[in-house]
């Protein structure tokens, strides 16, 4: 393909530590090698990229840098099947944003099992507004309703309001699930318009962490921030119960003893998004397109 100029935001490093970001022009032959070149209609913001733009070496290690870490658009050139030019795909997760140039340019170029066919149900913005989070959030999802039905009682979600959790509120109430949300805010609407039943104060959750094992609640957790938070849940989570781990912005620690997984047979089931398997990842885009679009 000719080396056409587009525009990106680009992530420059002009002094040791200072990082600046700008809309500017770059081009095609500068993009990494690979083997589909996709014309970039819809991205969506990510704490990851945040860090990335901001010069987080544990992110991104060179600059220049496009972050990004999710993209929706249409390809434009293929070197390889099953793709062809004009498809509409979405790539999220892997090293894109990170050390790959990703989605808040107008184009990017990634290897083929990064790719997925955008599903029927979804249009290409609709992908974005789900984006990395409602992927998370998805993948959370399906593995919980592999066992935890809606009559085995409440599903707890902590960080609600946040990216992840908000998506598995709206999937959950879509789904028929009873929702209980714990949220460090005090504006409840968000929450309210997601059809969480029960909303929980991140304070009053944390009221009562020592006991070893605590009271049975919850038939399902989805904790979206680790920590204490996460173990408060384990320790009430139900017999047989589930609860899916994907996030570490309280902690990455988990001040947890045994007895939630001896005493009441309970499974903590972390939640990789960024290398799970292709077929694993197709199967969650096309729930999101379907049964769990809400």
């Amino acid at each position: 393909m000719d080396n056409l100029s587009y525009q990106a935001m680009i992530v420059e490093e002009p002094e040791k530590k200072t990082f600046i970001r700008q809309i500017k022009t770059a081009q095609i032959n500068d993009l990494p090698k690979g083997d589909v070149l996709i014309r970039v209609s819809y991205s969506s913001l990510n704490y990851k990229d945040a860090l990335s733009a901001t010069g987080n070496r544990g992110v991104t290690r060179q600059y220049p840098h496009t972050p990004g870490i999710d993209a929706a658009g249409i390809v434009e050139e293929s070197l390889v099947e099953p793709f062809k030019k004009g498809e509409k795909v979405i790539v999220t997760s892997y090293d894109l944003g990170m050390n790959t140039s990703g989605g808040f340019g107008q184009y990017i170029r990634v290897p083929k099992d990064w790719v997925v066919k955008l599903p029927d149900g979804l249009d290409l913005k609709q992908s974005m507004i789900f984006g990395t989070a409602g992927f998370t959030a998805g993948m959370s999802i399906f593995k919980l309703t592999q066992t935890i039905r809606p009559e085995h009682g409440d599903i707890l979600v902590t960080g609600a309001t946040g990216g992840v959790g908000s998506m598995a509120c709206g999937i959950l109430s879509h789904l028929g699930y009873s929702v209980t949300a714990v949220t460090g805010k005090t504006d409840t609407a968000l929450l309210n318009s997601l059809g969480v039943k029960t909303i929980l104060s991140r304070d009053d959750f944390l009221e009562n962490t020592k006991p070893p094992i605590l009271k049975p609640q919850w038939a399902g957790v989805i904790d979206t921030v680790g920590g204490e938070i996460l173990a408060t849940a384990i320790k009430a989570t139900k017999q047989n119960g589930i609860v899916t781990c994907c996030g570490n912005v309280a902690s990455f620690d988990l001040p947890i003893n045994v007895f939630p997984f001896i005493l009441r047979g309970v499974s903590l089931l972390g939640i990789d998004s960024q290398h799970c398997p292709m077929a694993f990842r197709t199967n969650v885009w096309k729930k999101l397109a379907t049964d769990w679009k809400f």
